[in-house]
């Protein structure tokens, strides 16, 4: 269809206020705030309540290993009203334990995510995100000193350079390749369960537009030459820090039908899928999340909506 992709993770929940980042009272300034709202987070899990995150008000949360802050909401949600300000706490084990000692009520993005709210899991994969980026830069790339936290969470300062260092993001193309028979090729991890599947997809290489990415990525991985990529949407990936980037692109004339090789590293198996076959067979499938920009893009060539064995299985 290839039509404009539906994405969960690319909704606009929060003002980042960037501008009231500065200056060293700017949590306490926030805690003065009763409706301030704090998101948990213990090695990469936060709290759930039926389809919500668990937001803590101030009164309630615990002592974290670092705070930062998120923005205020630009709308309004749940009971959230339009303004409330956002904080990300991460906890130690200790503080996690004292909130919930039940391990079992922490949740990941991948495996939950998609029974979030679009809302909740934009919060939750923006908190998640940033938080992989700081538990991964405490120390300057250039001369190896100790950074320290600055603007509310939003940066890292090297104590020796003083240099200033921002959060990164990954750019990386994720693909539906279609052919003229309009199947669509998926690949197989050697590590995934028998029968998961998902769109190609890898990282944008320095000084390598989008387009280019998509062809070498494709050729790399499936042995397959691809042309016409199309661009259909962009969203956020916390794993670690991922921007993915989706496109569709058909199988170039040059290529013969039986060309597609997996490469053995990334990609165990491949095969074609038929709209047919996919919904035929949806039922034995494991197909990525909903929440995840690989789902969008099989549903759009597909369009209309799957139910597969992972939602089967998570009723």
């Amino acid at each position: 269809m290839n039509k404009k992709l539906s994405l969960p993770l690319a909704q606009s929940v929060i003002d980042r206020d960037s501008q009231s980042r500065e200056g060293a009272e700017l949590f306490d300034l926030l805690w003065l705030e009763p409706d301030t709202r704090i998101i948990v987070l213990h090695k990469g899990k936060t709290l759930i309540t039926e389809k919500s995150l668990r937001l803590f008000t101030i009164d309630e949360a615990t002592a974290g290993k670092y705070r930062v802050y998120l923005g205020r909401t630009n709308q309004r949600f749940d009971d959230l009203k339009t303004g409330t300000a956002i904080v990300l706490s991460v906890l130690s084990d200790n503080s996690a334990r004292e909130l919930e000692p039940d391990e079992s009520k922490w949740h990941e993005l991948r495996r939950t995510g998609a029974g979030l709210s679009p809302s909740h899991a934009t919060l939750f994969t923006q908190a998640l995100a940033i938080h992989n980026w700081h538990e991964t830069h405490q120390y300057c790339p250039a001369c190896g000193e100790i950074t320290i936290m600055a603007q509310g969470g939003w940066s890292r300062m090297c104590i020796k350079e003083d240099r200033e260092l921002f959060p990164r993001t990954d750019a990386a193309v994720i693909v539906s390749i279609i052919d003229d028979q309009d199947r669509i090729l998926l690949g197989s991890q050697g590590s995934w369960e028998q029968n998961r599947w998902s769109v190609l997809a890898g990282f944008v290489e320095a000084a390598e537009s989008l387009e280019s990415a998509v062809q070498r990525e494709m050729l790399e991985e499936a042995g397959i030459l691809v042309t016409e990529p199309q661009y259909l949407g962009s969203q956020a990936w916390p794993y670690p820090y991922s921007l993915m980037l989706g496109f569709t692109a058909k199988v170039d004339a040059s290529n013969k039908a039986d060309q597609i090789k997996a490469d053995g590293v990334e990609i165990a198996k491949l095969r074609w899928f038929s709209k047919e076959e996919l919904k035929a067979e949806a039922l034995s499938l494991y197909l990525p999340s909903r929440i995840s920009i690989a789902r969008a893009l099989i549903e759009n060539w597909l369009g209309e909506e799957i139910i597969t064995a992972t939602e089967v299985q998570s009723k």
